[in-house]
């Protein structure tokens, strides 16, 4: 890029940046063991035992990769790691892709409405 005497820099494309987003919310099933620990239970205390316990997160990466890295203990939560069993994309696809504030908002209004139908969530 060159700059103008004192200016702003000038691009050498004329229009408009397009910002690409590429930031994701996505929802994991854990297995019911996880019940077996008392934080997460404690974090529940209106669960539905007819809905499933499950992880919401946030990602720059595709969704499918984060739950491998989970699953592989890398930059993993603990209860991903050890229960986690599928993705669940019917719960989190529709909102996908976002700019990085959208989706760190979304997180916590995702865990919470979930959370509020009685589902078991942990939100990382």
């Amino acid at each position: 890029m060159k700059k103008n005497r004192g200016q702003a820099p000038i691009s050498k494309s004329r229009g408009r940046r397009r910002t690409r987003y590429h930031y994701s919310v996505y929802v994991v099933e854990l297995a019911p063991e996880v019940l077996q620990h008392g934080r997460f239970r404690r974090a529940n205390p209106d669960y539905d035992a007819t809905k499933l316990c499950i992880y919401v997160g946030m990602t720059g990466i595709d969704p499918d990769v984060r739950f491998d890295k989970h699953k592989a203990g890398i930059q993993a939560n603990r209860y991903v790691m050890l229960y986690g069993l599928r993705l669940l994309p019917q719960l989190y696809a529709a909102y996908n892709p976002m700019p990085y504030d959208g989706a760190r908002d979304m997180e916590v209004e995702l865990a919470i409405a979930l959370r509020e139908k009685g589902y078991g969530v942990w939100q990382g």
